[in-house]
């Protein structure tokens, strides 16, 4: 099983390349001409995310983070969330090495096998870094409104976090 692992990329690549020179495609003109197209969204959306990691880092670094996951401890506790995994559902719409972070925090401190530990672990995989992946499509099209994208985005992430102490509980009766 692990030499298809080992080999898969490199046979696509060169049934791709195959395809593409049997039908004459000139290939490292069409190369040259997506690596150009890339720099430029690159480029374009470079400055939202310049601005987003600073805002998170600013956020963390004031003590701002520690006061709202206080303020917000009751209502996690009444949503049946454990009060260790508020900073990580506040940072993954926001940040997703910012989360990443504090995830690695929460596995060292308490374990991966732990209550905790697994709705931290459910909370990274069924949620998404909302305002990241919002600056980078919307910057990528020249988009400049998000409509409903931002409160259904962050909906569905808030949903995505309840749900994952419950699903926790539910699969292995804690």
């Amino acid at each position: 099983m692990s030499a298809i692992n080992s080999y898969a990329i490199p046979v696509m690549m060169a049934i791709i390349l195959l395809v593409a020179l049997a039908r004459g495609v000139p290939v490292f003109e069409v190369f040259i001409k997506g690596a150009k197209g890339g720099i430029a969204v690159a480029f374009r959306i470079l400055p939202s995310l310049v601005a987003l990691t600073t805002a998170v880092g600013i956020f963390r670094a004031s003590g701002a983070l520690d006061m709202i996951c206080y303020a917000l401890s009751p209502l996690a506790g009444f949503m049946g969330l454990p009060k260790e995994t508020i900073p990580l559902a506040i940072l993954r719409p926001v940040s997703g090495s910012g989360a990443m972070v504090i995830f690695r925090d929460i596995l060292t401190t308490y374990g991966p096998d732990s209550f905790i530990g697994r709705v931290a672990s459910v909370m990274q995989g069924s949620t998404e870094t909302v305002f990241y992946t919002i600056a980078v499509y919307y910057g990528a099209t020249s988009m400049s409104g998000t409509r409903h994208t931002l409160p259904s985005s962050l909906t569905a992430d808030m949903l995505g976090f309840v749900i994952s102490a419950a699903a926790v509980r539910l699969i292995f009766g804690v």
